[in-house]
């Protein structure tokens, strides 16, 4: 593993001021101080000081967190309402959580240790996927689908889905199947307020290789292996 990395895993530093560190000489590999970026070293086997302290990687945790709607993504709220981390276990709630969704958004929420990760996989450059089923008020336009795919001016540019399907649920009512490639603040509540429709129920049921599925809302889980490994692949991945 690349030295910064194996110092952002540890919650040390990002890994760009790791290099800093490095850098400086305030790191040393089995007793020798490294100053050349791009050194790697055995996570299990490697003696890595820095200022003079024994530096231990974490173990990596990913948790998918069912986020129920009225809950704020953050830490503490001023006004005192439910955060997402009211939810976890006190072991988690130093986490990160990897993007946010609105107060009034339910659904996929991931949070992990692995800063560095995280942020990669919200740069626009990794194009992850995100799936929403959302729930409409009637009316609906005939050409809401159309519409749709020919993108929506909003106030910090066009937004257009990559995919999207309207249908209806057994009861009769209409349901918008969406998946976007970006994260931008409440991009789904915008378009379909440019375009005049109201929304019942908004919720996030896919973030990349990361399904819902059945998980109660408010409820949480531990990813598993292949979801956190593909996960890292799609976090290094570019255009």
């Amino acid at each position: 593993m690349r030295l910064n990395k194996f110092l952002s895993r540890a919650g040390v530093a990002s890994r760009r001021a790791a290099d800093r560190m490095i850098g400086e000489g305030r790191v040393r590999v089995d007793g020798t101080v490294v100053r050349e970026l791009g050194v790697r070293v055995d996570p299990d086997g490697s003696l890595v000081e820095v200022d003079g302290r024994r530096v231990r990687l974490a173990p990596a945790t990913w948790i998918l967190l069912h986020k129920p709607p009225r809950v704020v993504c953050t830490r503490r709220d001023p006004r005192g309402r439910p955060t997402v981390y009211d939810l976890l276990a006190p072991e988690h709630r130093g986490l990160f959580h990897v993007g946010r969704l609105d107060v009034m958004s339910e659904g996929v929420l991931l949070f992990t240790n692995e800063g560095d990760t995280a942020r990669d996989l919200l740069h626009p450059s990794r194009e992850v996927t995100r799936r929403y089923r959302v729930m409409l008020r009637e009316p609906v336009p005939d050409d809401l689908v159309a519409r749709l795919e020919a993108g929506v001016e909003l106030d910090d540019g066009p937004a257009r889905p990559e995919q999207v399907r309207l249908g209806r649920t057994r009861a009769g009512r209409p349901v918008l199947r969406l998946t976007l490639r970006e994260g931008r603040n409440r991009e789904i509540r915008r378009m379909l307020r440019a375009l005049g429709v109201g929304i019942r129920r908004l919720r996030r049921v896919g973030f990349g290789p990361v399904e819902l599925g059945r998980l109660p809302a408010g409820r949480w889980r531990t990813l598993e292996a292949g979801e956190v490994e593909a996960l890292r692949t799609q976090s290094e991945r570019t255009r």
